[in-house]
């Protein structure tokens, strides 16, 4: 009966080409009373529930708190006695017992310093957003850091006591080729960490670079964008070198070495429940998901009118609950059992499941089913297909 704690950081330096989340770039003295705010509403979470309109309070109550996740944005901007002060809430107002407290940084906003009060104030894991080692690429993408920095931030961490690093790759940035791909791999496994993500380049009107790929236009150097085929080849080649280098490939498209999953992000695929606290901030207790408002202003307002303001509220239907089973198990490489899922939702599942195997885009081993390694780079091809 465990629960995960996400609080949310809107704030970066700047805004990268590739963005398409909810962040901006605010002045530092809108830290303090946003952090503020956050603590006030996981402290009055219960009541703020109940006025709006969720049915919450008494399942995320009865559960043990066990990871926290800071992300954003970029969390390593706030002083670390601000982030202090939110673990302080949250330990303060759920009963917990904490194996995993993971932070979100980025490169060039560590110093020793930093890093020497996160593990006291109780994080000790570090996502680190390097995305690329080649700084052509950075330039491109609009990052702040350099190779350098990665380097210097890794040396850091290591040296303040951090033991468990995630460090996050993209595949298919501006100027990106097979040679450097490789280099940034290289150079990524040379480091070690205990844990890795690679994402592919996402294309949408959510972001700058998304907007100039869709229209072909030559802003922010989308015309040096790989091709999807390329992208699905250095995908390919990160399963190979990953593998190779002794992780373990446990999510489309995360890998860990031996006891290192990310206990936190598994609660999504898992469909576990968890709460978020901030402006944005997603929530899920197992029957309902709702967000906050995306505004950061909009949301510290609320909470001093002592409301939530929730942006989206949905109760699942059971088609939506199973949708969910299936496209978000299927991202985990272990798969799904489908006996078991068709038992809870008394449903016939393996018929279907038996024509997308025969199509090469499942493997299906007893009722267990597992996506194809050869369709992990598209997989959202086959979540099409399975869910039409």
């Amino acid at each position: 009966m465990s629960l995960g704690v996400y609080i949310q950081v809107p704030f970066c330096q700047t805004k990268c080409t590739y963005c398409n989340f909810h962040t901006g770039v605010v002045s530092s003295k809108t830290y303090e009373p946003y952090a503020d705010t956050v603590c006030r509403e996981i402290r009055e979470h219960n009541a703020l529930l109940r006025g709006a309109g969720v049915n919450a309070a008494a399942s995320f109550n009865s559960r043990v708190a066990d990871t926290i996740y800071v992300g954003g944005g970029t969390p390593s901007l706030l002083p670390a006695q601000i982030l202090a002060r939110m673990l302080d809430s949250v330990r303060t107002a759920l009963d917990c017992s904490l194996d995993e407290v993971t932070l979100e940084a980025d490169p060039e906003t560590i110093t020793p310093e930093k890093a020497g009060a996160w593990l006291p104030a109780g994080f000790n894991r570090v996502s680190l957003g390097a995305q690329s080692f080649n700084d052509v690429e950075l330039k491109a993408a609009g990052r702040m850091h350099r190779r350098d920095d990665i380097y210097t931030a890794a040396r850091v961490l290591r040296e303040a006591g951090f033991g468990n690093l995630s460090f996050d790759l993209i595949c298919g940035l501006p100027h990106q080729t097979a040679a450097t791909w490789d280099s940034s791999l290289g150079q990524l496994i040379d480091l070690r960490p205990e844990h890795i993500s690679i994402y592919l380049l996402e294309v949408d009107e959510g972001s700058r670079l998304g907007r100039e790929l869709i229209s072909l236009g030559p802003r922010y150097s989308a015309p040096a964008v790989p091709s999807d085929d390329d992208m699905a080849t250095f995908y390919e080649r990160a399963c190979d070198r990953l593998s190779a280098a002794g992780y373990d490939h446990y999510e489309i498209s995360n890998w860990a070495l031996p006891g290192r999953r990310s206990r936190h992000n598994l609660k999504y695929w898992q469909r576990e429940p968890y709460v978020g606290f901030g402006a944005g901030a997603h929530s899920f207790n197992g029957s309902e998901r709702w967000a906050n408002a995306h505004d950061p202003a909009a949301y510290v307002t609320a909470i001093a009118q002592g409301r939530l303001p929730i942006e989206q509220h949905e109760r699942l239907t059971p088609q939506q609950a199973l949708d969910e089973e299936l496209f978000l198990g299927l991202r985990l490489l272990e798969g799904i059992d489908a006996a078991r899922i068709e038992k809870e939702y008394d449903v016939s599942l393996l018929p279907r499941l038996a024509a997308l195997r025969d199509a090469g885009l499942l493997e299906l081993n007893g009722s267990i089913a597992r996506l194809a390694r050869s369709r992990l780079a598209v997989s959202n091809e086959v979540f099409v297909e399975l869910l039409s």
